[in-house]
């Protein structure tokens, strides 16, 4: 079955969206436990800020927009440059949040 784009909600763990990024019908990878086992699946790509803070996040979400891994970074385009080899099955293709 082949998903549209999903949108994130506004916010996510209580940070605003940036920007953000959807995966489609594949992952654009895996959240991997020690052992290799597949912890989660992740669909969804958001760079967001918590209120009253410099820093940017990204937040990397399975299919519901829930927040599996996070990294925080000192500028947007660094959060986008520095994508883990992991998600990088397929390309994200950034949004501005609108």
């Amino acid at each position: 079955m082949k998903r549209s784009l999903s949108k994130p909600p506004k916010e996510i763990d209580g940070a605003e969206v940036l920007e953000w990024a959807w995966s489609g019908n594949k992952p654009f990878g895996f959240v991997r436990l020690q052992s290799g086992e597949v912890a989660a699946e992740i669909f969804g790509l958001a760079i967001c800020r918590y209120p009253d803070s410099d820093t940017i996040y990204r937040f990397s979400c399975n299919i519901e927009w829930e927040t599996e891994q996070d990294s925080d970074y000192c500028s947007i385009n660094e959060a986008k440059k520095n994508l883990p080899e992991q998600y990088k099955n397929i390309e994200a293709q950034w949004q501005k949040y609108e």
